[in-house]
C-alpha cells in the first residue's frame, strides 16, 4: 500500500545522509537501504510505543515517545 508522508526540508536531508551512511556502513548487501526503509523502520517503532503516544500537538506526540527511548538509552 502507497502512503505519502510530507517531511520538512531538515528532516528530508537528515533522512538522506542518515540512508547514505547506513548504505555505506552495511556489510551486507542484499537489501538495498533507502529513505524508505528508514521511515518504515520508524514507523515500525512509533507503532511499538503506541501505547505512549500522548499529546494534542505534533510536538507533544513526539515528546510523549521520543523522550522515554533517549532516557532509556535506546536511542
Amino acid at each position: 500500500m502507497r502512503k505519502e508522508a510530507r517531511v520538512r526540508a531538515d528532516q528530508a536531508d537528515a533522512l538522506a545522509q542518515l540512508t547514505r551512511r547506513r548504505s555505506r556502513d552495511r556489510t551486507d548487501h542484499t537489501e538495498r537501504i533507502t529513505d524508505n526503509t528508514l521511515i518504515r523502520v520508524a514507523v515500525d517503532l512509533l507503532l511499538a510505543h503506541a501505547d505512549q503516544l500522548h499529546g494534542n500537538t505534533e510536538d507533544e506526540l513526539r515528546e510523549s515517545v521520543t523522550h522515554r527511548l533517549t532516557d532509556s538509552g535506546s536511542l
